[in-house]
């Protein structure tokens, strides 16, 4: 008999799990277009018999309403990308993946759960591979391309995501990342989850919008005593 799935997230109040982004907004910081990831979280329309059907949603929502994406399901989406990066998003068959990952792991996230990022990873990636006629070279790069992703995310004594590192630059090329520069960081305990200039807690919006209003790099770096390199991230992490 199998294990019965439960979730990491024991706390009705964990705040990896509250609402927090819109899918426009959560886009934004995954890099990746509004209308893909709206079909990942609510499934995507599909004529049957004359008849519109709609797919179930590879991400689930934590929020009751349906409406926001949480940090968790932020995270969730930042490791999919990887996956639409290479070979493009077949909903079908990324969800039997991970509904098989599931079942031999016993987890009810797998995106999230640190031993997909181990053992978890290699059998995704087979499976996958296998579903798309992906060849070795194409599951290994696959993978490569995915443990970039997952490396920039920073977990808690018990494994679960607790930071996000994310991407500022293009991520859209079928070449694996480059690993940016960590000088961005979302964390649901700080500013609401927005982005910040790492181990300051400045919101990258609030140097953003001072850039738009005639700000140079070299003041913004004064007035908030920051490195230029930390103000050029902030601003490419919010002008994508």
């Amino acid at each position: 008999m199998a294990a019965k799935l439960t979730s990491p997230f024991n706390r009705a109040d964990d705040p990896r799990v509250q609402p927090a982004y819109t899918v426009a907004e959560a886009a934004h910081y995954v890099r990746m277009p509004d209308v893909t990831l709206r079909s990942w979280v609510s499934g995507r329309l599909y004529p049957v018999s004359g008849q519109q059907r709609r797919s179930s949603p590879v991400i689930h929502l934590d929020d009751p309403k349906g409406q926001y994406l949480s940090f968790i399901n932020l995270i969730e989406a930042h490791v999919l990308a990887a996956i639409r990066r290479r070979h493009g998003v077949k909903l079908p068959k990324v969800r039997r993946a991970l509904e098989y990952v599931r079942r031999e792991f016993h987890v009810e996230r797998p995106l999230i759960d640190q031993a997909f990022q181990t053992d978890g990873l290699d059998l995704f990636v087979e499976r996958y591979g296998q579903m798309i006629n992906a060849s070795r070279a194409g599951q290994q790069a696959m993978k490569e391309i995915i443990s970039v992703y997952l490396q920039r995310i920073e977990r808690d004594t018990r494994g679960l995501p607790i930071k996000l590192y994310p991407f500022t630059r293009e991520t859209e090329s079928d070449a694996a990342p480059k690993s940016d520069p960590r000088l961005v960081v979302m964390s649901p305990t700080v500013s609401f989850g927005r982005p910040v200039i790492v181990g300051t807690g400045i919101p990258v919006s609030a140097i953003y919008e001072r850039y738009k209003a005639g700000d140079s790099v070299a003041d913004l770096a004064r007035d908030f005593r920051l490195e230029t390199s930390a103000v050029e991230e902030a601003i490419r992490c919010e002008a994508a």
